[in-house]
C-alpha cells in the first residue's frame, strides 16, 4: 500500500490550448458537471507543505514533504491525513491563488489516519469552505472526483467512480486497520493525501488517502461520516478516545432462513472479517464469518453503529454481544479496551 502524502516532484506543466468559439459548446454534460464541481470546491483546497526531521546514526536531517487538505470552517480549520503531518516541525498552508500562511495542528487520529490543523493567528478574511455530504448514501458507480492541490502546481483534478464499498485498509502506522474505506479509480498522485473526494453535487464524500501498490486505478479514501465525527472529537479535546475490540468488520445481509429461525427482523449485520490476536474480541471467543446483530442492545447494520457503540464511555465496561455464527445465535460479553 503507497500513502499518497511525498516529497517535491519537479513537472512542467503544458500550456493551455485555447478552444475556438464558444467553450462551453464543446463539453458535454459529464464535463459541465466536472468542472462545475472543481469550481466550486478548489478555492477551499489548500497544498501543505511540511518541515520535519529523521534521526538517524549520522544524526538529525531536515526532510521537506507535501500533501493537501481542505478548510472544514471559515475560521481557518483544516481536515487533511495524518500521515501528511506526523512528525512536521513546521506547517505551512497555501491557497490556489497563491496566499499562504502558518498552521498548527489541532490532533491528529492515527486509528483513521485523519488530521485537524489550524491556520495560526487571527485573520479577518473568511477561508473558502466545502461542503460535507453523508457517504453512507454512496452507491458503487457513481461519479468521484479527487481534488488536490499538491507541491504548488495548484488544483489538480481526476474523475472516476467509485469502484467499491466498505473496503478494510490497514492505518499507516501499522497498528491497526481501518473501516468502511472508500475505493475508487479517480487517480491519486504523491501530494494528492488529505485532499477531498466530492461527488457530482461538489459534496465531499471521502478523505483521499492512499494507492494500492502494482495496481492501476485502485484508489483510496477515508468516508467523510468518519472524518466529519473524527474531526470533531479532534477540534473539541485535541484527541480521540474510543473503545477497542480488535475486529475488523464488514455489512452483509443475512440469510433469509437464519433470520426466519431466530425471528431477527433487521436485514444487514455487521460481518467480521478480521480477529486480531490477544484483543477482547478474540479474548471472548469472536471468531471470522461471525454476524455481528448487536452491541450493548445496539443493532449493528453498519459501520457507524459500531463506531457509535465504541465511544469511550465503553472502555473497561461489559458489553453484551449477539452474533449468528453457522446459523446459530450466540450471546458474548466483552470488555473493550482503550485504543491505543
Amino acid at each position: 500500500m503507497r500513502y499518497v502524502g511525498g516529497a517535491l516532484h519537479p513537472g512542467i506543466e503544458a500550456p493551455a490550448t485555447a478552444l475556438p468559439g464558444n467553450d462551453d459548446d464543446l463539453l458535454d454534460a459529464y464535463s459541465r458537471a466536472v468542472s462545475g464541481v472543481v469550481s466550486r470546491v478548489s478555492p477551499a483546497v489548500v497544498n501543505i507543505s511540511v518541515l520535519g526531521e529523521v534521526r538517524t546514526r549520522r544524526g538529525p536531517f531536515e526532510v521537506r514533504g507535501a500533501g493537501s487538505g481542505f478548510f472544514l470552517t471559515p475560521d481557518g480549520y483544516i481536515l487533511t491525513n495524518n500521515h501528511v503531518v506526523d512528525g512536521a516541525r513546521q506547517l505551512e498552508a497555501a491557497l490556489p491563488d497563491g496566499h499562504s500562511f502558518e498552521v498548527e495542528t489541532v490532533g491528529t487520529d492515527p486509528a483513521t489516519d485523519l488530521a485537524v490543523l489550524r491556520v495560526k493567528g487571527h485573520y479577518a478574511e473568511q477561508f473558502p469552505t466545502t461542503i460535507l455530504g453523508d457517504s453512507e448514501r454512496l452507491r458503487v458507480g457513481q461519479v468521484a472526483i479527487a481534488i488536490g492541490n499538491p507541491h504548488g502546481l495548484q488544483t489538480t483534478v481526476t474523475a472516476g467512480v467509485i469502484s467499491a464499498l466498505g473496503r478494510t485498509l490497514p492505518a499507516p502506522n501499522g497498528k491497526r486497520m481501518i473501516e468502511n474505506v472508500i475505493q475508487t479509480d479517480a487517480a491519486l498522485n504523491p501530494g494528492n493525501s488529505g485532499g477531498p473526494l466530492v461527488d457530482s453535487r461538489g459534496s465531499v464524500i471521502g478523505v483521499n488517502t492512499a494507492v494500492h501498490q502494482g495496481a492501476q486505478g485502485i484508489c483510496f479514501a477515508i468516508p467523510i461520516n468518519t472524518g466529519r465525527h473524527v474531526a470533531g472529537l479532534l477540534i473539541r479535546e485535541g484527541r480521540v478516545r474510543r473503545a477497542y475490540l480488535g475486529i475488523a468488520t464488514q455489512p452483509r445481509p443475512i440469510p433469509a432462513s437464519w433470520r426466519w429461525r431466530h425471528e431477527v427482523e433487521q436485514t444487514v449485520a455487521l460481518e467480521v472479517v478480521h480477529v486480531e490476536e490477544g484483543k477482547p474480541a478474540a479474548l471472548a471467543g469472536i471468531k471470522t464469518g461471525d454476524l455481528i446483530l448487536s452491541i450493548g442492545n445496539r443493532p449493528m447494520r453498519k459501520h457507524t453503529d459500531l463506531q457509535s457503540a465504541l465511544q469511550s464511555p465503553a472502555i473497561g465496561q461489559l458489553l453484551p454481544l449477539v452474533a449468528l455464527r453457522g446459523g446459530e445465535r450466540k450471546t458474548i460479553t466483552l470488555v473493550p479496551v482503550e485504543a491505543s
